[in-house]
């Protein structure tokens, strides 16, 4: 099969035929049908500190695929043939960190740690749940707990952050976004936040329960521990840049609470897909193709992108 190789931090991706996989114990391998495009494989290209995401190289890169089951590992019975799933990223599958990913033709997952795909969702809509759904999820109702009646930041109207906003909005809070970009302002408001600004520090005087930081430049950060409220939460999820000064004193002082939110599970992509199926969230994507991922990556480095972008490979490659 033709498969995406990643080889190292400062290497371009290599288009290289492969060995199809096959499944072990637990496991499924699915035919990729669809599988987001993200940021983070950016970062992986470009920043050496991100070597430590990964397990022995190369391997094939892309943690957000979907696609329909064509083989079943010895012990599996949650699942048949011809179903169609949804991996989360994340652990425990990690796909296209420690496990092949899904820029390929196919690719495996542990069978009981993934998600079956209503029938009204199509394969482009399922692809954006994995990863910037699933993430958004995990970050927004999992670890910032946030619940109906909350004031609610979203720095970053990205691939994202739309959909953590979304998330936030159904659940009934009251949201505030932090763009830089002012032409996707209008999308925000679309999706239900009731204001944008440059930076998160204008909403200081809000009261904000939660902020949520789906842009992680260091700035994004700190400027969310000054805006949060007294005794608020600053959820982390963007890695823009991984390390950067850190000023400990409005933690403190503030007594904010920081935590850190990483990928997600099956419960997360459930109501992600849930969420999706009722119409609520539906999230604005760009698709591309197989042959064009490495330009897909390129336009996302270039802050070209829109909403999610999704590679399409259900005409064939």
């Amino acid at each position: 099969m033709k498969a995406w190789m990643f080889n190292g931090a400062g290497k371009p991706l290599e288009l290289a035929e492969v060995p199809d996989p096959v499944a072990k114990p637990g496991e499924i391998v699915i035919d990729v049908k669809a599988s987001g495009l993200c940021h983070s494989d950016v970062s992986a290209l470009d920043d050496p500190n991100w070597s430590v995401n990964f397990g022995e190289l190369p391997v094939v890169l892309g943690h957000e695929p979907v696609g329909v089951v064509t083989q079943l590992g010895e012990g599996v019975t949650n699942l048949r043939l011809g179903d169609r799933v949804g991996i989360p990223s994340g652990p425990p599958n990690v796909n296209g960190y420690f496990r092949d990913g899904g820029y390929a033709e196919k690719t495996t997952a542990i069978a009981t740690e993934v998600v079956k795909i209503p029938a009204s969702l199509d394969f482009i809509r399922a692809a954006s749940g994995t990863d910037a759904g699933n993430v958004a999820h995990h970050a927004v109702v999992t670890r910032g707990q946030v619940a109906a009646g909350q004031k609610v930041g979203i720095i970053g109207i990205g691939g994202l952050g739309q959909i953590g906003a979304r998330i936030a909005v159904l659940k009934g809070a009251e949201v505030y976004a932090a763009e830089i970009k002012k032409d996707v302002w209008p999308m925000a408001e679309e999706l239900g936040v009731v204001r944008c600004v440059e930076d998160v520090r204008e909403l200081t005087d809000v009261g904000l329960d939660t902020i949520v930081d789906f842009a992680g430049f260091g700035t994004t950060t700190m400027g969310a521990m000054e805006s949060v409220r007294e005794y608020g939460r600053v959820v982390q999820v963007g890695m823009g840049r991984l390390v950067f000064e850190f000023n400990s004193n409005p933690l403190i002082v503030r007594q904010i609470e920081l935590i850190g939110s990483m990928g997600g599970g099956v419960e997360d992509l459930s109501g992600v897909y849930e969420m999706m199926a009722s119409g609520g969230l539906d999230p604005k994507i760009t698709t591309t193709t197989f042959a064009k991922i490495a330009e897909g990556l390129d336009l996302l480095r270039q802050g070209k992108v829109r909403g999610r972008m999704v590679v399409d490979m259900q005409n064939g490659i």
